[in-house]
């Protein structure tokens, strides 16, 4: 009986024993890293229950259960897609993957901020390749089409290729994004990380995110001005148009740093070259000045994740929503740890939210938990999802 509460990501042992008995034992990677072979594994709780239709999103097409999703940086090589869509989110977005391999910064690298539910980080775009993540992506397709071969009442003509009808996440209602990123020794005025990335892993994804905003790679959020951004953008689109025949959304994912001017120009590129979405933010290189944890931690090196960074974040998705007059879809991420967070983001214009550090204190129950807020909300108010989006513009 208690294996089948515990296997419930709603069952109260995660929170309650579980989190914290990981923060006391494990340092903040190490936790990271038993999280994901967990995941892997297949050792993890599931969501149990179904969506509220509430929380229907509609977005580039396609219809989700829901619109809280994974952000990236769990899973940074796509070990544990499946155990991770399990948890609820509508969507997992996984990477940073860089072309090469690269073991990132030197350790320690990623620091809990207790006090304040948050989290430092300067991972360094520690990853597999793409030729190790592009193997586990081939490796779980091949393995739905075996399963499914009854349903699709014929033997696939190519290994590795879904038919149109069916996601890239395998789970109707659901995304896969893939984040690409550049390794550290790529020339700093060259975008082929990004084309190489868009060609060799954009056939698995649902979508396509590009990061020019980690603080962790020298010279990487420079690619933000104007000229560079436009470029940038310009060519990862030509590569999509050109390889990929399912047309997987591109998103550019940003800084919370950027200042009026910055983000105007990004909004204007953004236009301008038909991208079809943006995540604001990344984590931020400032240090607010409510933090309450140690300064010896405060002060470490890398990008600040969670409640610290959801005002900054929050100002960026309301100023970039009418900067594009609501044109380009916007996925909200940093510091959603309940329904105000994700309603907030909402009212401001963003159509999905994305949240992880979180989950890193919470565990994997806080997907039911800011879902299930967010429906009451809703039903509240007597609305949706998504007549909430872009509520604060409409006033």
């Amino acid at each position: 009986m208690f294996a089948l509460y515990a296997s419930d990501t709603r069952a109260g042992v995660h929170r309650a024993i579980v989190m914290p008995v990981m923060r006391a034992l494990l340092d903040a990677e190490e936790a990271h890293k038993l999280a994901i072979q967990l995941g892997r594994l297949g050792l993890v709780p599931q969501e149990r229950v179904a969506d509220d239709p509430v929380l229907q999103t509609k977005i580039w097409g396609k219809t989700l259960t829901n619109p809280v999703g994974l952000a990236a940086g769990f899973d940074k090589n796509a070990e544990a897609i499946d155990s991770l869509l399990g948890f609820g989110f509508g969507l997992v977005e996984i990477g940073s993957v860089t072309p090469k391999p690269q073991p990132g910064n030197p350790k320690p690298r990623m620091f809990r901020l207790e006090d304040d539910r948050a989290v430092i980080n300067r991972y360094g775009f520690n990853s597999d390749g793409h030729a190790a993540v592009e193997q586990r992506l081939k490796s779980r397709i091949r393995k739905w089409l075996h399963k499914n071969r009854a349903v699709l009442n014929e033997a696939p003509a190519y290994p590795v290729r879904l038919p149109a009808s069916v996601p890239q996440s395998l789970v109707d209602g659901k995304l896969l994004g893939v984040n690409l990123g550049k390794n550290k020794a790529s020339p700093a005025e060259s975008n082929a990380d990004y084309v190489d990335g868009v060609v060799t892993l954009g056939p698995f994804a649902d979508y396509l995110v590009v990061n020019i905003s980690s603080p962790n790679t020298p010279g990487l959020r420079a690619l933000q001005r104007r000229e560079p951004i436009r470029q940038l953008l310009e060519e990862v689109k030509r590569a999509r148009d050109a390889n990929l025949p399912h047309r997987p959304p591109l998103l550019v994912k940003i800084a919370p740093d950027l200042d009026a001017k910055e983000l105007e120009d990004i909004a204007a590129v953004v236009k301008s070259a038909g991208i079809d979405g943006v995540i604001i933010s990344n984590t931020t290189i400032s240090r607010p000045p409510s933090l309450k944890s140690a300064r010896k931690v405060t002060t470490e090196t890398g990008g600040l994740s969670g409640p610290p960074v959801h005002d900054l974040s929050l100002a960026g998705v309301r100023n970039f929503y009418r900067l594009t007059r609501g044109t380009v879809p916007i996925i909200g991420c940093g510091g959603v740890r309940s329904a105000d967070e994700a309603l907030a983001f909402a009212a401001a214009g963003a159509t999905l939210v994305q949240l992880y550090t979180s989950m890193s204190y919470e565990g994997p129950g806080i997907v039911d938990d800011v879902k299930s807020e967010v429906a009451r909300s809703l039903r509240e108010k007597s609305t949706t999802w998504m007549d909430f989006v872009g509520k604060d513009h409409r006033k």
